[in-house]
């Protein structure tokens, strides 16, 4: 995306003097250091989860066993099931099955668990109608659209005379979903979290103090990653409504 805006800075700077230029130069530097925070976000949610799967819970249960535990006693038919690769875990709400990976399932470590009760948390989302995982998926089909072609759009606008600022638009407002898809992602994955470690205490899986303590770190680096995500679909648009307005002043 970075490459996107060095290619497209020539074009809208040339015709709009030092402000846009500045303007740039503060999306390019927001930029870079969204794309920093994201790689900070992955080696601090691989990090913590990898400490917390050295800790064994109290329980000495493993994580799938207190993940259908979890969704038995809320009434849940959702079943689980393993699947491959590392942090892939997932709730399909479309099959109705919780996904753990195999660092996950079988284990009985702090951080196997709170992913597997995160993702019953999701479960209890769906199955008693909370409102913004709602909004989000009914958003969804749209904010793929727009994270697919709104480049393609803004760009193409950049180049067809009196209506290549209406075209750009057209992206800039597609993208707008994509960036509502994100805003909504975070209240529902920290809902999901508040979630997970209510049913966990509730059920007494993780002992109060040290266990809990370490779920929430766990929970709390992976809700790092959605924030960096709203952050860089919010300068992407910027980024794309700022080349948009230079199609406007050819």
């Amino acid at each position: 995306m970075i490459s996107l805006l060095l290619l497209s800075y020539p074009y809208y700077t040339a015709r709009s003097g030092s402000l846009m230029e500045s303007r740039y130069t503060l999306l390019l530097l927001a930029a870079i250091a969204v794309m920093v925070l994201g790689m900070v976000a992955q080696v601090s949610v691989q990090n913590t989860f990898n400490k917390y799967s050295q800790i064994g819970a109290s329980s000495g249960r493993t994580a799938s066993q207190i993940a259908q535990d979890l969704l038995s006693s809320n009434g849940s038919a959702v079943k689980v099931q393993q699947i491959q690769g590392t942090l892939t875990d997932n709730y399909n709400p479309k099959t109705g099955v919780v996904s753990l990976s195999q660092s996950v399932y079988s284990s009985t470590s702090i951080a196997a668990i709170a992913v597997a009760a995160h993702e019953c948390g999701h479960v209890m989302q769906y199955e008693r109608g909370y409102t913004p995982i709602q909004l989000r998926n009914s958003i969804l089909p749209i904010a793929n659209i727009g994270a697919r072609f709104s480049y393609i759009l803004v760009i193409i606008g950049l180049f067809m005379g009196s209506l290549g600022y209406t075209v750009s638009m057209i992206g800039v407002v597609l993208f707008g979903f994509a960036l509502a898809f994100q805003l909504l992602t975070l209240p529902v994955e920290l809902d999901a979290s508040r979630r997970a470690l209510d049913m966990l205490n509730a059920g007494g899986y993780i002992r109060a103090g040290e266990e809990e303590s370490a779920a929430k770190k766990v929970l709390r680096a992976a809700a790092f990653t959605y924030v960096v995500a709203v952050l860089s679909a919010a300068i992407s648009f910027l980024r794309l409504f700022a080349i948009a307005q230079s199609s406007r002043r050819r």
